[in-house]
């Protein structure tokens, strides 16, 4: 397959801690790198890693060696042999480890290169790779422990004991460094391994036997290492105090910086990923409930990055059901009815109604196309909803080309007629310079009505039954013959307050259809603006 498949990029940005990549460090690139610079910039990483750590696990050979040898220490024959020995099979351990752990590890991650998701079998030796890689180095400096303890045997066998124990140890250093390493290196990949999934227990080992592993590599061995040297200085018995107080320091500082370099390592494995976690909740609370982090641990770290997510898209889903359901019903209703238990049943509510029905809709409908039709009742009706949502009130319903809009319920509102007459005189305004097209009639009642869902359990919906709906309707009828194509009752300029009163005029008492008792009807001032 071609290098074109990418790591996921989704949300690179807001996975980033401070001064830090997706996977917890820079050096580890982006989400959305190339496979195959992922694959030259991990083959890099770990080729440098390996030199670096063999050459470390030299050093510490030598100087230990130096140290640590019983009086009177390495003779020349032995420092000659050791002088070539070390480098040759340095060489000899990189080049090898190169091609036996490195080349290795990448045919373990084919299947990211050729862009498939990994097979279960796939995914689980992916997550074994830092392991795999720390038992090649594992072997690779048991070799040399074998093979540097021979060659002290047969030109010094008086330091063999000495020299087994220091190349042990370098192993050992070497081993905990190659492990810590591959790990890091590897979570680009193990992300790629993880995404999608979401174990129910860890896919590798433990944060417990992650710790007590590294406490095992980082302070246990070293000490032991002390230990034993002391045990064979008092066996001897010709180890002079300065000899021995030499030893146990140089041993007690490796031990310390050792101790040191693996403890920054191990809190580094656990915190990176719950910074991620972290970083992502700051997200989370902003709104951006599309954050995803990539989850690169197969302990439990891993799943706690996993859960997040799970999470996150639960909270993502649940906030799309809202945002449609609020379209739907209104937020305002939608935010009662998530507030409160979903009943049938209602409460009486002084309200203000507001009813706008487009004028000639059967004649629009029959000398247009649908599509043109639609057209314009949607920029006809996103004019009432700008308005009846300018003035806080809740459009109930559509019904064909008319619209019932709501003030006072289901959030009380002190001041609803004002709201609603404000809004009833916004509305003809900007239809007649907006939506010429679209005529319609605008009526405004205010009174008391029945608010609450009616249906069945099973489907329901938000309404408000009672009087001052039919007064609407009736008055947006009347509304479109006249002037304004607006009437209110004046039932509802008497509850409006002073300012939004001024601007409506008494006009005559017409009895409704439907209506026992005459309505007062009102109509706007001339040149009256919305407040």
């Amino acid at each position: 397959m071609n290098g074109g498949t990418r790591v996921r990029s989704d949300n690179d940005s807001s996975v980033r801690g401070r001064g830090q990549g997706p996977f917890g460090s820079w050096l580890l690139g982006p989400l959305d790198q190339d496979s195959a610079v992922l694959r030259r910039r991990v083959q890099g990483l770990l080729t440098g890693t390996l030199i670096a750590t063999n050459v470390i696990g030299a050093l510490v050979v030598v100087g230990l060696a130096a140290l640590l040898m019983p009086a009177p220490g390495m003779s020349g024959e032995l420092i000659r042999v050791t002088a070539i020995a070390v480098p040759v099979y340095v060489i000899s351990a990189v080049v090898v480890g190169a091609l036996w752990g490195t080349r290795g590890a990448l045919r373990t991650l084919r299947w990211a290169a050729e862009g498939r998701t990994p097979t279960d079998e796939e995914r689980a030796s992916s997550l074994r790779v830092p392991l795999r890689l720390t038992l090649v180095q594992a072997v690779l400096w048991g070799i040399a422990t074998v093979v540097f303890g021979v060659l002290a045997a047969l030109v010094q066998p008086r330091v063999v004991l000495t020299e087994l124990l220091v190349v042990a140890f370098a192993g050992v250093v070497v081993c905990a460094i190659a492990y810590l390493a591959g790990e890091f290196i590897l979570r680009p990949y193990a992300a790629l391994a993880l995404s999608g999934t979401l174990p129910s227990r860890p896919l590798s080992g433990g944060v417990n036997l992650r710790m007590l592993l590294f406490w095992c590599l980082g302070t246990g061995v070293p000490v032991a290492g002390l230990v034993v040297t002391a045990v064979l200085a008092w066996a001897r018995g010709d180890v002079s105090t300065t000899k021995l107080a030499i030893s146990v320091i140089a041993l007690g500082l490796v031990v310390l910086v050792f101790g040191l370099l693996v403890t920054v390592f191990t809190a580094r494995a656990v915190v990176n990923p719950i910074r991620s976690v972290q970083h992502a909740l700051g997200r989370v609370r902003a709104g951006d409930f599309a954050v995803e982090i990539p989850v690169y641990d197969g302990t439990e770290l891993g799943l706690l990055q996993a859960g997040f997510n799970g999470m996150a898209a639960g909270l993502a889903e649940r906030e799309r059901l809202r945002d449609l359901f609020g379209r739907h019903v209104g937020e305002d209703v939608a935010s009662e009815a998530m507030r409160t238990s979903t009943e049938l049943g209602g409460t009486v509510r002084t309200v203000s109604v507001l009813f706008v029905d487009l004028i000639g809709s059967t004649a629009l409908a029959a000398s247009r196309p649908p599509e043109e039709v639609v057209g314009l009742l949607n920029r006809f009706f996103a004019v009432v909803v700008d308005e009846v949502d300018r003035n806080h009130g809740l459009v109930n319903k559509f019904v064909g080309d008319a619209a019932l809009a709501i003030f006072g319920a289901p959030v009380r509102l002190e001041d609803h007629a004002t709201l609603a007459l404000s809004a009833g005189r916004a509305i003809g305004r900007r239809l007649a310079a907006e939506v010429p097209e679209c005529p319609a009639g605008i009526g405004v009642a205010t009174g008391e009505v029945v608010a609450g869902n009616v249906g069945d359990p099973r489907r329901f919906e938000y309404t408000v039954i009672g009087d001052p709906v039919n007064e609407a309707a009736r008055l947006t009828e009347l509304a479109k013959n006249v002037e304004a194509r607006l009437l209110a009752s004046w039932t509802a300029i008497e509850s409006a307050a002073e300012a939004e009163a001024a601007q409506w005029k008494a006009t005559e008492d017409v009895t409704l259809r439907g209506r026992s008792r005459p309505t007062t009807l009102a109509t706007p001032v001339a040149d009256s603006q919305p407040l």
